[in-house]
């Protein structure tokens, strides 16, 4: 009797786990970029002002994941991957999330009240409430339901920079604007797929979307991130603050790991979840650690 009752209780904490997205907590590392490239991440109240906001933003996150997957019960039922979804398969109850997401909601409050000020507090309700707006109507709409994503990484920067009062690279928000926006529209390709294969339509914005479009919006994005990059590692700015011309040699990297993606997504028919491909891509992750370290040496040495 009491292996059965430890048996379910990890069984529900797993679907927990599942329900909150932690797999998906990845993505709220963008919070540590102006840290990282402000050259402060070895002050260690800086770090740990940006790892609240990073706890912030992840309960915060997972709330709004909840309520949109409260929103999606019917359309996940009817997708192949998304209908073992916690609530779409039952295993969660809608009580019960309902619950888990109002607890989660608050304690990311708590944590911008108590460590920070108003202003955090302002960013993370604007992402949350950005988020409803996007679960109850703008996901409907094609090109601004993955604008709606973009801004959202924007907001991650913007409150890692003010966490710390660092002012933000006009080249860092151009740049996490238009990565994400690239990996949304790879999302969206993804579900193109799943319709020509399986004719199940998962999500009403794709009325909007042919995969001649996607195909050709990603080249287009893709290709304005890395001049962008190339740009920010030749500028003045950069070259003065790290008194050194060579930053540019990180740009290998980026074009290196741009051109996996597209090999993922072209080749392999498999960019669904960028999360996932970061933490299970050897490739990805051995470019994404190497530019990190050489990012390191420019900085920080």
């Amino acid at each position: 009797m009491e292996t059965n009752y430890y048996t379910s209780a990890s069984r529900t904490s797993l679907e927990v786990i599942k329900l909150m997205r932690v797999y998906q907590w990845p993505k709220n590392f963008f919070v540590f970029l102006p840290l990282f490239f402000s050259g402060k991440i070895l002050a260690l109240e800086n770090c740990q002002k940006v790892l609240w906001v990073f706890l912030a933003y992840c309960l915060v996150a997972s709330s709004v994941y909840i309520i949109n997957d409260l929103f999606d019960i019917k359309s996940d039922k009817k997708h192949p991957e998304k209908r073992f979804r916690p609530i779409a398969s039952g295993a969660i109850s809608i009580p019960y999330a309902i619950i888990l997401c109002v607890a989660l909601l608050s304690f990311s409050i708590t944590i911008a009240l108590s460590q920070f000020n108003i202003l955090i507090l302002s960013f993370l309700l604007g992402y949350f409430l950005l988020n409803i707006l996007y679960s109850l109507k703008l996901k409907k709409i094609a090109i601004v339901d993955v604008m709606i994503i973009a801004i959202g990484f924007i907001l991650r920067v913007f409150v890692g920079g003010v966490s710390i009062d660092t002012v933000l690279s006009k080249w860092l928000v151009l740049m996490t604007f238009l990565l994400a926006l690239f990996l949304g529209f790879a999302k969206r390709r993804d579900d193109l797929l799943i319709l020509e294969e399986k004719g199940k339509v998962m999500r009403a914005s794709l009325n909007g979307y042919s995969l001649s479009f996607v195909n050709h919006s990603m080249v287009f994005i893709s290709s304005i991130i890395v001049v962008c990059y190339f740009m920010y590692s030749i500028s003045e700015e950069v070259m003065q603050r790290l008194g050194n011309e060579y930053f540019y040699i990180t740009s290998f990297f980026v074009v290196a790991g741009m051109l996996r993606y597209f090999q993922i997504t072209y080749v392999e028919n498999n960019s669904g979840s960028p999360s996932k491909i970061l933490l299970t891509d050897e490739f990805t992750i051995i470019n994404l650690m190497l530019w990190g370290l050489v990012v390191s040496y420019f900085i920080y040495f």
